[in-house]
């Protein structure tokens, strides 16, 4: 059985990753925000100084996730204002997919972090941690991979 396939444009693969980017920005903006108010939760003082610095580390990497997505609009407004070029699309793409890195390592942290202020001293943080690795490097990165790599 063979897939129907739309080839597009340069000027639509452009329009479908600014609308990706777009469409992922607001719930990374929306994850930073909660971990800045985190920091002034009177529960966060149950972290360890250690426990404390991975909070700022996941708080780090989501603000770079959201840098990284934010990256192709500055590129396109200041060096590609009036055209669509395929380096455009190219360096957008690849920016939003390197933007899932951090953005996977900072949820783990989060999820590792939540789990440890849940349940203290169980294995709840580093499983549910895991777990939360998996599903997103599985997502993300391995179903591409492995689907992309049939046509």
């Amino acid at each position: 059985m063979t897939e129907e396939t739309h080839w597009e444009s340069l000027e639509e693969q452009a329009t479908h990753t600014e609308s990706e980017a777009r469409m992922l920005l607001p719930g990374v903006q929306t994850i930073l925000g909660f971990q800045l108010m985190a920091v002034f939760n009177q529960r966060f003082e149950q972290f360890s100084q250690e426990e404390q610095v991975l909070h700022f580390a996941a708080f780090l990497l989501t603000a770079l996730t959201m840098a990284l997505m934010m990256a192709p609009a500055a590129y396109h407004r200041q060096a590609q204002r009036d055209r669509v070029t395929r380096r455009f699309v190219d360096l957008a793409s690849r920016l939003l997919m390197i933007s899932m890195i951090p953005f996977t390592a900072g949820m783990c942290l989060d999820t590792y972090l939540i789990g440890r202020l849940i349940v203290p001293g169980s294995m709840l943080g580093p499983v549910a941690a895991g777990g939360m690795l998996l599903t997103l490097a599985g997502l993300w990165f391995v179903l591409p991979f492995v689907f992309g790599r049939r046509r």
